[in-house]
């Protein structure tokens, strides 16, 4: 299995698929290079898929270093083991905060950046339901319940098929014979709680770094965590922002959606 080492000696699992234009797609928080199963097949690209540190193949570390920093790091060191100059991002949520950060300290090495459902503000209601399942194993036993109980759960969500709901929970648990295991370290938890007790940075710097690089943001229409007065806001800033709201969707879109598909498309296209 392809691994690469951090800047501390991690060792960092990712994968890559295609040719041509290298995007090193960024996942959510709890989750990994799986994340992008569904539109993997809709990109005639390079792609690359790392799991961050204590998420999916890659080694648990020192809860201190699961930090947005830390993670830009390690994807800055997998572009210096892969020889990549530069490459575009497209970032899910926590992925895209990493590629604001990137903007900020190394812009030169950004080719291009896609944000899905995030920007440089959350909302609390986003936050919170975040922490309170962030470290704990689903309470279902069996994958089918899993994606039962995310087709009831998920009300932002609509006209999705039970199938692609089991696909998302094989992704990203194990089953095993005492239930459902997350495939991450628990003490992401830690991490996260301890990050939520500073008071939140103002990222709009950050954001403002992506300017003059081809820009896309991806949101889900129902979304809990990028509000609409935010997303216009981005807009306000990037005239030029390729920007769509997919309808019957929340937080995130999986990406294979007609509306987003377009928008990764016209995004690839300015830097062909």
């Amino acid at each position: 299995m392809p691994h690469y080492t951090a800047n501390d000696g991690c060792a960092l699992y990712y994968s890559e698929s295609g040719t041509g234009l290298p995007v090193i797609a960024l996942a959510g928080l709890t989750r990994n290079g799986a994340d992008f199963d569904h539109v993997a097949p809709h990109l005639s690209v390079r792609l690359i898929r790392p799991d961050y540190r204590g998420r999916g193949q890659s080694d648990w570390a020192d809860p201190s270093t699961y930090s947005i920093a830390q993670e830009a790091a390690d994807v800055l060191s997998l572009m210096e083991h892969l020889g990549l100059e530069k490459a575009a991002i497209l970032g899910t949520s926590r992925g895209g905060l990493i590629a604001m950060v990137i903007a900020a300290v190394s812009k030169e090495r950004l080719l291009g950046v896609a944000l899905n459902d995030i920007g440089p503000e959350i909302a609390d209601s986003g936050l919170d339901l975040i922490k309170n399942y962030v470290g704990r194993n689903p309470a279902q036993k069996t994958y089918v319940a899993a994606a039962e109980a995310r087709a009831q759960l998920l009300t932002r969500f609509k006209g999705v098929p039970m199938a692609r709901w089991i696909a998302e929970v094989e992704a990203h648990y194990s089953e095993t014979p005492d239930g459902l295991v997350i495939r991450y370290d628990p003490k992401l938890r830690d991490a996260v709680l301890a990050a939520g007790a500073q008071p939140a940075p103002d990222l709009w710097p950050l954001y403002d770094e992506f300017s003059d690089l081809p820009l896309a943001l991806i949101r889900g229409a129902n979304s809990d965590l990028l509000t609409v007065e935010t997303a216009n806001e981005m807009a306000r800033r990037r005239p030029d922002l390729i920007r769509v709201d997919v309808p019957d969707r929340g937080h995130v879109p999986f990406l294979d959606e007609p509306e987003a598909l377009a928008a990764l498309h016209q995004w690839l296209e300015k830097m062909q």
